[in-house]
């Protein structure tokens, strides 16, 4: 039997409702939209809130405010977040500590490298944006947060040299349970496109190469362009692979909503021969605590 497909739903990012009328901001609308999301086949929502110049605690109410009318209907439902954007690593990750407190989170996040980001300048060459840094004091910080509270680490691959760090963590035998690292191939369109690899079957194969004899769970996402229209969904599928949709990544000639770009996925899923799993399937695949 073919092994189902994880599908993440990255709700809303740093896309505007100008950008796109369908984008979830408030509790309310993403308790809503990520019901909607699981609803549809999703197993797995990700999510930002509005954090800048916020402590720990106070990002963490403000993830739970959207969440705790989504899991008091699905209490199988994986929610994570995403950094706090603080001055240090110690910042920016303390709201892991009193979410996974709560009880209501399984999942957390690594991002184990530094990349820069942004948009071209009016000459067509690269300009504005930042460095996002994570040294490998930063990336060690991340998974000993999972580690301490039994979270697993959802793991964005932004370059290639993102996954040798994770992979020397697995052939130590450091890497936290649960993990699953996502290959994020860099669009054509927003703030952040233009980085990394392109959405293409040798792009691929590249990093299936590094991962070539580790069993971590992969899933491909498309920053700044459409996973699906792209054609890296389908190849993903074919070759074992998960898939990440959603407003925060998509870019294109449409608005589409959340749900929208799930059931295109399930679509997707069924026309490949792969079933869908439910949370609970995603954490027994995934290996959670």
């Amino acid at each position: 039997m073919a092994e189902p497909v994880i599908i993440e739903a990255a709700i809303n990012g740093v896309t505007s409702k100008h950008q796109n009328p369908h984008t979830p901001k408030e509790p309310v609308e993403i308790a809503d939209d990520g019901l909607r999301c699981f609803a549809a086949g999703a197993a797995i929502v990700h999510n930002h809130i509005d954090s800048v110049g916020v402590d720990g605690d106070t990002a963490a109410e403000r993830y739970l405010e959207g969440w705790r009318p989504a899991l008091a209907e699905r209490p199988d439902a994986l929610f994570y977040p995403t950094t706090n954007a603080g001055a240090d690593v110690e910042a920016s990750y303390a709201h892991i500590t009193p979410l996974a407190e709560s009880g209501l989170m399984r999942l957390s996040l690594c991002d184990p490298g530094s990349v820069n980001l942004g948009g071209l300048g009016p000459d067509g060459v690269p300009a504005s944006g930042f460095v996002y840094r994570n040294s490998f004091d930063d990336v060690a910080h991340q998974f000993g947060l999972c580690d301490r509270h039994r979270l697993g680490p959802s793991i964005a691959i932004f370059e290639p040299g993102f996954l040798r760090c994770v992979l020397a963590w697995w052939r130590a035998g450091r890497l936290p349970a649960g993990a699953m690292v996502k290959f994020y191939f860099g669009g054509d369109e927003g703030f952040l496109s233009g980085f990394g690899l392109r959405p293409t079957p040798t792009a691929l194969d590249a990093y299936l190469e590094l991962l070539d004899g580790c069993d971590v769970p992969w899933a491909v996402a498309v920053l700044g362009g459409d996973v699906l229209e792209s054609g890296i969904a389908r190849v993903a599928l074919e070759r074992g692979g998960h898939v990440r949709v959603g407003i925060e990544d998509y870019a294109g000639a449409r608005q589409p909503s959340n749900e929208e770009l799930v059931r295109e996925a399930v679509a997707l899923a069924d026309d490949v021969g792969r079933p869908i799993t439910t949370p609970d399937e995603a954490a027994k695949l995934l290996g959670l605590p």
